[in-house]
């Protein structure tokens, strides 16, 4: 097997990701999938953070544009986190991988609070931790946390797993001539307004020289292929 090019990655799911072809909720085929495809990265050495989004479940934007009050939304979709990731890591560990849940959110009875220090020596100890909650305040999404807890760790990438086999100049869903990106800056991201994280997360990752890679999750096997620096999806950088 190929030696890893990345030692610490911060891995971000999207919450849609979980729900498989049933649209909503938790397909558990599909989270079995995604279990095995991150137990192959974590037996090939890699240290691994995880952020989940809560998509799936529920999203506090979409509340918000009907007219939620934009915080308590926020704070729903952040319990929808933490759902998916006691979920995934009853998958992870099924698969072989011993976790830890760290919530941004204090729930004692089922995860850990979110301590750095403490996310750190879970890592180097060969366990993969799984943030939840976000970042713990209203008006961030998880692409954002994913930032942040990439810098707060010390992660080499952040890798972006998503329905789409990387960064387009428009939507390949809808354009046939839209044309894939292999490398991108994150000026030009930002620039051109695509939807590979929000301005927060990338302006973050610009300032602090974090790449990006992002690639596509339906793939059984891409998450091991992008630690191994195989040239899959985008990279923003």
């Amino acid at each position: 097997m190929k030696e890893p090019v990345y030692k610490r990655i911060l891995l971000k799911l999207s919450g849609e990701a979980l729900a498989g072809k049933q649209g909503t909720g938790i397909s558990t085929a599909t989270i079995q999938q995604i279990a095995q495809d991150v137990a192959e990265a974590y037996k090939a050495g890699v240290q691994i953070g995880l952020v989940i989004g809560g998509g799936n479940i529920y999203r506090g934007v979409a509340a918000s544009a009907e007219g939620m009050d934009r915080a308590s939304a926020d704070y729903m979709g952040m319990l929808a986190t933490c759902i998916n990731a006691l979920a995934l890591q009853d998958a992870l560990e099924k698969a072989g991988v011993p976790t830890r849940v760290q919530t941004a959110i204090e729930m004692a009875e089922i995860a850990e609070p979110y301590i750095r220090r403490k996310a750190i020596r879970h890592l180097e100890k060969g366990r993969l931790v799984i943030f939840g909650a976000g970042t713990g305040n209203p008006f961030f999404t998880t692409d954002t946390a994913a930032s942040l807890r990439a810098m707060e760790i010390n992660a080499q990438v952040i890798m972006k797993a998503t329905k789409v086999d990387g960064i387009y100049d428009k939507d390949p869903t809808k354009h046939a001539d839209a044309k894939k990106f292999e490398k991108i800056s994150y000026i030009d991201v930002l620039n051109r307004g695509l939807q590979v994280m929000d301005s927060t997360a990338i302006s973050m990752c610009m300032d602090n020289k974090l790449p990006i890679i992002t690639f596509d999750l339906t793939q059984p096997g891409n998450i091991l292929r992008a630690v191994q620096g195989e040239n899959i999806g985008t990279l923003v950088q």
